[in-house]
């Protein structure tokens, strides 16, 4: 007798706990998506399981708060909805449309998380080694320029080999990285661990973002509601970085904030390998001149600005690094465009759309990492703040992408991209305004608006752009879209750091004035923004 309830001597949920254990044990066995055995085992633990008492067969339910971890809300199982995803078949369950996108959003926060944490330990890094600011600058962009670098290649390599496998080489790499850099030895070894991690990232990012594009194409409220959890992700972990930073650092030391990118990229490795199979395209071409060039140009340009403070234009290495990028910048163009599978495919930037998009995410990477790199120096070297107390201080950046990036998915299924992106680029300005305000003996009261509204902004703005851009190309070439405007998004944050830090190299006085005119240039940018998208944003 088959009974759907508890059995009589029963009487406390105790057990659940245990049952639960044995669900996620089952679970993680069942290794074949769609297949019987992963239909029994996923439905026992989509909120049952079978309990004999007296030869009698009960069929116990967990508790709903566990159940909904491992059932479908429509009665389906987890497996066969992601089978469905992989079969390109519309799935209506929420916890298949969960998993994906969580899985995938942890490469996103811990690429995001590694942008911002190293700032708040800045002046720890400096003392270890005896390190001077361009130093400093140069283990911040280490991993932006590789960043940056690579994506381009990683979004072909996406459609070229299938983004789940890609996805996971990133999170792999990119774990080892961080390892390297929780024991680096010096201020050289730390860098070169830190581009490795940025070569981890580009691969993650890319790969990921095609992931759901694919798994959602069927769907476009879905997609929309995909990518804009996914940014979200991403926007709370990059301002969740310096208050992070600073409480490990308080905890330990500052290598601490490299080591806990370990276990979430062994979690989201175990995870990954459950997505579904994604699309390959084996016929197409790499674009190996094509990714030397944009490797050699952005490195001599990034690095040429980040060494001008230090060196003076005059010096060969400057004037000679920025003239060299320039030239490399032309031939790259010319390669891409004589190119059979280009990395930076020029079609893209005929539509309207695309190219003020692309430009929204310069100029908001650009204005928040250089601030946010200067404003790092300015809590510790002139306010006098703690590691700890100046990652509490970046706790509105937090709420700010929280709150925002909530509002921003609802503005996207009422009124699509257009209104999203207005908005936060208007708030993202006011923030930047706000900025002026700072002197050397600013309160946090006066800090604390424009430290809310800046990633305000910019949560509204991001997951809008980042739908509008995937909206404009081909399923199939997804992957390489994202990893345009990823690209471009994080050479202007290299730039950003390398310009905004120059301009506040120097004493207390040197960084306050450094943040009023970094403050001028983003209000500026944005502004510049609001106007064109305006006009061509539909």
């Amino acid at each position: 007798m088959l009974n759907f309830s508890a059995p009589p001597h029963r009487k406390n949920r105790g057990a659940d706990f245990v049952f639960l254990g044995a669900s996620l044990l089952f679970m993680l066995k069942s290794v074949d998506p769609g297949s019987g055995r992963s239909w029994i085992i996923g439905s026992c633990c989509g909120g049952a399981l079978p309990y004999l008492v007296n030869k009698r067969l009960y069929i116990i339910p967990l508790h709903k708060k566990y159940a909904l971890f491992f059932r479908s809300w429509y009665g389906g199982n987890i497996f066969v909805s992601m089978k469905k995803l992989q079969e390109g078949v519309p799935s209506s369950s929420p916890l298949a449309f969960g998993f994906v996108v969580g899985t995938t959003s942890l490469a996103f926060v811990v690429s995001q998380l590694d942008v911002s944490i190293v700032n708040i330990a800045l002046p720890r890094i400096a003392e270890s080694f005896s390190a001077g600011i361009s130093v400093l600058q140069w283990i911040v962009d280490a991993y932006t320029i590789a960043f940056a670098v690579l994506m381009l290649s990683a979004g072909g390599m996406s459609d070229l080999l299938g983004a789940k496998r890609v996805f996971l080489f990133g999170l792999l790499l990119f774990g080892v990285a961080s390892v390297g850099c929780g024991v680096a030895w010096d201020a050289g070894s730390l860098i070169g661990f830190r581009a490795l991690q940025g070569v981890g990232s580009a691969t993650m990012i890319p790969s990921s973002l095609a992931i759901l594009n694919q798994s959602f194409s069927h769907d476009r409220e879905q997609r929309a509601r995909a990518v804009a959890l996914w940014t979200a992700a991403g926007g709370v972990s990059i301002a969740a970085g310096p208050i992070l930073g600073g409480f490990l650092i308080h905890l330990s030391s500052w290598r601490l904030i490299f080591l806990v990118n370990i276990p979430i990229c062994l979690v989201g490795i175990l995870l990954g390998l459950r997505l579904p199979e994604s699309e390959r395209h084996p016929n197409r071409g790499f674009d190996i001149p094509g990714q030397l060039t944009w490797l050699l140009a952005l490195t001599a340009f990034i690095g040429a600005i980040i060494e001008w403070n230090e060196l003076g234009f005059s010096h060969p290495f400057i004037w000679g690094g920025i003239l060299c990028s320039g030239l490399l910048i032309l031939l790259f163009l010319r390669i891409e465009r004589r190119s059979a599978a280009p990395i930076l495919p020029l079609d893209f930037f005929r539509s309207a759309n695309f190219n003020v998009l692309v430009l929204l995410g310069v100029c908001l990477n650009n204005s928040y990492y250089g601030t946010v790199f200067v404003l790092s120096l300015y809590l510790q070297d002139v306010l006098h703040y703690t590691p700890l107390h100046a990652g509490l201080a970046f706790l509105p950046l937090t709420a700010g992408f929280i709150v925002s990036n909530l509002i921003s998915g609802k503005l996207m299924a009422k009124y699509g991209t257009r209104l999203p992106v207005l908005v936060g680029a208007l708030v993202g300005m006011s923030g930047f305004m706000g900025l002026l305000m700072i002197n050397g003996h600013t309160s946090y009261i006066q800090l604390f608006l424009p430290f809310f509204t800046i990633p305000m902004g910019m949560g509204l703005a991001v997951p809008a752009m980042t739908t509008g851009i995937l909206a404009t190309v081909d399923r199939t070439r997804s992957g390489t879209a994202s990893a345009v405007l990823n690209t471009t998004r994080q050479a202007a944050g290299a730039l950003g750091v390398a310009v905004f830090g120059a301009m506040a190299t120097g004493g207390p006085v040197a960084i306050v004035d450094g943040i009023h005119l970094s403050a001028l240039i983003s209000a500026a940018m944005l502004m510049g923004c609001f106007l064109l998208l305006f006009r061509h944003v539909e």
